[in-house]
């Protein structure tokens, strides 16, 4: 897109290229979900980030006039946005989880699990602050769960796992970005399989979900994150069935399981009835969330 083909070339502040960004992404009807919902929070992402400036400047600025080469940076990344279908997050290569400012290429997931809520809240009322010293993160990805949580509990070691070398060359970036190499551990891992003895007080997991039937049915901009980081065999719970056969063995006394299993939460209702799971409600939106204690999953594996 060339800037002559602007409606009548009155595109002069970051105000109106938020408005017409918002118009222009609305017209390409895609899909959002991503760090954002819609149309008008995903204009204002590439919009900002094109010229530079931070989500929360004050209102007078977005009257501030573009340069030329500012116009064309923010024009182009509309357009790719469009032409595409790849997410606002790796167009910028940055996503926010808990707050927090995280690097992201398409060899991770792009970060939104609701459990950003619940590390901001200390895991509280399900464990006692003080009494947290091993964390466990699964399926790290960006490493931003576990990043986070090495935030929430500063006096907490983190252990971050994943299978993918590419993923965990993102999240030892992030974990370098946010200087907690001193407590955040990088390790390759298939699951639990490369782990030495160590027990933790909390292991907590986003591990993929998606059947692979449905993958195919993704819109375009949930299939340009890596299948690794999203299908689990054909109904969706090959990864979830071996954390669960497998955590209580890595828990600490009182220790607790906390894994994301989003719509995949009634599968796993209908797949182990007997199983006393908690499943976590969220004041900001989310789902698909359970939580067990070593002695729950101890008393079924029995």
């Amino acid at each position: 897109m060339k800037e002559s083909n602007l409606p009548a070339q009155e595109l002069k502040t970051v105000r109106d290229f938020i408005r017409w960004g918002a118009s222009y992404l609305g017209q390409a009807k895609l899909t959002y979900g991503h760090g954002t919902d819609n149309a008008l929070d995903e204009a204002a992402c590439l919009v900002l980030h094109a010229v530079h400036l931070p989500h929360d400047i004050p209102d007078h600025f977005l009257d501030g006039v573009l340069t030329q080469t500012e116009r064309q940076k923010v024009l182009e990344l509309l357009q790719d946005r469009v032409a595409t279908r790849r997410p606002a997050a790796y167009l910028i290569h940055e996503a926010w989880f808990a707050g927090l400012r995280f690097y992201v290429d398409e060899s991770v997931l792009v970060p939104r699990s609701p459990l950003a809520e619940l590390i901001g809240n200390n895991l509280a009322p399900w464990v006692e602050e003080g009494r947290v010293r091993h964390i466990l993160d699964l399926c790290t990805g960006s490493g931003c769960i576990g990043i986070a949580c090495a935030v929430a509990f500063p006096d907490a070691w983190v252990d971050a796992v994943d299978i993918s070398p590419e993923a965990l060359s993102v999240a030892r970036r992030n974990v370098a970005a946010h200087h907690l190499e001193d407590r955040v551990r990088i390790i390759q891992s298939d699951l639990f399989t490369s782990l030495d003895d160590s027990t933790y007080d909390v292991i907590i997991s986003n591990p993929p979900y998606v059947p692979h039937n449905v993958m195919a049915e993704l819109d375009k901009e949930y299939r340009h994150e890596p299948a690794l980081g999203l299908v689990a065999g054909e109904d969706g719970l090959d990864i979830i069935r071996r954390i669960l056969s497998d955590a209580a063995a890595y828990l600490n006394e009182d220790g607790v399981l906390i894994v994301e299993v989003g719509d995949s939460q009634e599968m796993v209702l209908q797949q182990y009835p007997e199983i006393p799971f908690l499943w976590l409600e969220f004041e900001h939106g989310g789902h698909g969330v359970f939580l067990l204690e070593k002695e729950q999953l101890i008393a079924w594996q029995a």
